[in-house]
């Protein structure tokens, strides 16, 4: 923590580094969101989120017992439960909002694991914990695996409290990415604003503010449940190690695109999801929000540009996703996406098309919770039959080693919608 000299000469409160980096308003509603019983119960009620982590915690019980944890961003002490379940020695739930009140309700409920947990309310840049960690849990993940810079605090956790080679619940991270086509979303978008092209609404001319609202709707991410089947392109993934990747790293994240299409088609934008990696010593086990896996409470993301680009099947798209980090604990997209020549002249190289767009992770558009916009099974023709919705949340264990754990396939299809 840093004090700040006053001009009189007096020390004003020390300020934290979360404090610093944080506008004081955001951070008031978002202790104040986790601070609440049904937002602990959305999370709780994610049985895939829940199940993998208890999974992972039962499956590696020699990595947690007999030893200290901690828990970073607590909310309310399941991680800290489950990993006294598996034998741990003692367990530091720290959190921050006042959930801290309800864990700590929680924990005594089960007074056969409660001596060996205690709930620190605090700050993870803040508190003071009386010894190191064999090993960190975390539940840090939002929409698009950073959103609401939790990331960061687990970092300064990790540089914090745990003892060097510790062990990090999850220790990795991936973004995936593929370029996507969906002309039912596209236009699904592009009407919300005709509202603004009446003439004589009451009286007055909206249609001066019909190109901003057409971009403004433009600039919100969308998060639903989508069907693979949309990708146009194999995806990409872009890695976080959490044990190695240094706070700063996670201000600015540049990804460069590269992607070879697979169909010829308009394309729409790029789709995201991500997963983490428990990397256990017993059992290394995903957690994925892939489209066509059991939908979790993250669903997926797609960054949709108000300018589609055409391609041909075997044509190169190329492009960069630059995500920058902001003092209202998410970030500001920024999307290019460019279709290179093919075909004759091809040689001479060139962009052929290029789309832009900005995007704001904090604002997006919650797709899957419209009334119209319920899992069901995609729009298929009349002659075809649609494949069975994924209605099964059991977990599969991924027992992968080395270069195989970057190469799981996504399960066939789900859901959506329109």
């Amino acid at each position: 923590m840093e004090e700040s000299q006053l001009p009189n000469g007096e020390v004003s409160a020390p300020t934290s580094k979360f404090d610093s980096k944080t506008e004081a308003s955001s951070a008031k509603m978002y202790f104040h969101y986790y601070g609440q019983l049904l937002h602990q119960q959305n999370m709780l009620q994610d049985y895939v989120r829940t199940g993998t982590y208890y999974a992972a915690v039962m499956e590696n019980r020699v990595d947690f017992s007999g030893k200290v944890v901690v828990d970073v961003g607590a909310g309310s002490g399941i991680l800290s439960l489950f990993a006294a379940q598996a034998g741990a020695k003692h367990v530091y739930a720290v959190e921050a909002s006042e959930m801290a009140e309800y864990a700590r309700k929680l924990i005594a409920g089960n007074p056969s694991l409660a001596d060996r947990i205690t709930v620190v309310k605090g700050k993870v840049e803040e508190v003071e914990l009386p010894e190191k960690a064999d090993i960190l849990i975390s539940e840090p993940m939002g929409t698009l695996l950073v959103n609401e810079r939790m990331l960061e605090s687990y970092v300064i956790a990790r540089d914090r409290f745990l003892i060097p080679n510790g062990k990090m619940f999850p220790g990795a991270g991936r973004i995936h990415m593929a370029p996507f086509s969906d002309e039912y979303l596209f236009v699904e978008i592009a009407n919300k604003a005709l509202f603004w092209q009446q003439q004589n609404y009451f009286g007055v001319d909206l249609t001066s503010l019909y190109d901003s609202a057409f971009q403004g709707y433009f600039s919100q991410p969308v998060v639903d449940a989508f069907d693979p089947r949309l990708l146009v392109a194999p995806a990409i993934c872009h890695v976080l190690d959490f044990n190695t990747i240094k706070e700063e790293e996670l201000y600015e994240i540049d990804i460069p695109l590269k992607f070879t299409a697979t169909v010829g088609t308009r394309v729409h934008g790029l789709a995201c999801w991500f997963d983490v990696l428990f990397g256990g010593s017993s059992v290394q086990r995903w957690l994925t929000t892939a489209p066509g896996s059991p939908t979790t409470h993250w669903y997926q993301l797609r960054c949709v540009l108000s300018q589609p680009i055409y391609v041909m099947a075997g044509q190169e798209i190329t492009g960069r996703l630059r995500m920058v980090a902001h003092n209202n604990q998410s970030y500001t997209l920024n999307l290019t996406l460019s279709a290179k020549m093919w075909g004759a002249g091809a040689e001479q190289g060139g962009i052929l098309q290029t789309s832009s767009g900005k995007m704001e992770l904090k604002e997006p558009y919650y797709r899957m919770s419209q009334p119209q916009i319920q899992p069901q099974a995609y729009a298929v023709a009349q002659d075809q039959q649609p494949q069975q919705l994924i209605q099964d949340m059991n977990i599969q264990s991924l027992d992968l080693e080395g270069a195989d754990l970057l190469q799981h396939e996504l399960e066939n299809t789900n859901v959506q919608i329109q």
